[in-house]
């Protein structure tokens, strides 16, 4: 049995990955977060032991000093678009110095593709002064960039199939902006890989997308096709995006204008930074693992197949 990390938000929609992949990987597994309760699905994916809970928050230094004591590594997970500044940037700056003051080996700090401290976007700007204020406090921090995520629980994928289910024309913001999708799957594979390796991979900030690059107009082709939905796609200008995002709300999903300043630009990895192959990782496209969730926006669900083919 490995040693100790501790994942803060290890009960979210990424966390649940990381666990399974740290868990896998032997690691005994302190997942904190605001609410513990909501985390206590992971415990039967680990042994005897091999998990425990305890409540904190990143906007409380001392809650997380206590969630790190003992530790061996440190993941932080911890994210949020309606309060960015004090988790992703506060928050971050919380986490890297109390891990720093608790000597842990490694810090994997998860941000995203399009972190920059001088973003229009406050979820953007956030990102970025967290990994600022990260290695300040951690210098061999490994800082994780992930693009969209995509995985049976997301709120990306899902959410367009639900749209377009409700939906008899789809509109579609900034059709020509383009996004990198990564599977959670491969984004807990490269935590785990990180807290393993901190000789390795401390210090490095590393860009993770999937092998599919795909404008928004070519992702919601895609989702339609993939569940059977013969659709109109309705391309706005931005003029007309804009005020939508101002008023907080597109027809079938909102959209903050925060969310909109994000779609300006293009979410995948850099040109020659590190991606998923530096820790030989091997990216899942979206083909081989979303039909398997998206089918129940079909109309017949995962009948659908065979009842066409037996009427035919």
């Amino acid at each position: 049995m490995y040693e100790l990390v501790t994942l803060i938000g290890g009960g979210g929609f990424v966390g649940r990955y990381a666990a399974q992949a740290l868990l896998r990987a032997g690691w005994r597994v302190r997942v904190a977060q605001r609410d513990p309760r909501q985390a206590y699905y992971l415990r039967p994916l680990g042994g005897l032991g091999q998990t425990q809970f305890v409540a904190a928050d990143v906007t409380r230094p001392d809650t997380i000093a206590r969630a790190v004591e003992g530790a061996s590594a440190v993941v932080n997970l911890a994210g949020s678009f309606g309060d960015a500044m004090r988790i992703q940037a506060t928050g971050a700056e919380t986490v890297a110095r109390a891990a720093s003051a608790a000597g842990v080996d490694a810090l994997v700090h998860l941000s995203a593709i399009g972190a920059d401290s001088a973003s229009q976007s406050t979820y953007g700007r956030s990102k970025g002064l967290g990994e600022e204020a990260v290695r300040s406090a951690f210098p061999n921090a490994t800082i994780l960039r992930p693009s969209v995520i995509f995985g049976r629980e997301d709120q990306f994928l899902n959410r367009f199939a639900d749209m377009m289910r409700r939906l008899p024309v789809v509109p579609v913001l900034r059709p020509a902006a383009r996004f990198q999708p990564v599977y959670a799957g491969d984004v807990g594979d490269a935590v785990a890989a990180a807290v393993g390796n901190p000789g390795r991979f401390g210090g490095r900030t590393i860009e993770l997308g999937g092998p599919d690059v795909l404008t928004m107009l070519e992702l919601q082709r895609w989702i339609a096709e993939a569940t059977g939905r013969k659709k109109t796609f309705l391309e706005l200008p931005d003029a007309i995006g804009g005020a939508i995002a101002r008023l907080g709300f597109l027809p079938g999903a909102p959209i903050s204008w925060d969310q909109w300043l994000m779609l300006g630009r293009d979410t995948v990895v850099s040109p020659g930074a590190d991606g998923l192959e530096s820790m030989d990782l091997t990216a899942t496209p979206m083909v081989a693992v979303a039909p398997s969730w998206l089918v129940r926006f079909k109309r017949k669900g995962r009948f659908a197949k065979r009842v066409h083919e037996e009427a035919v």
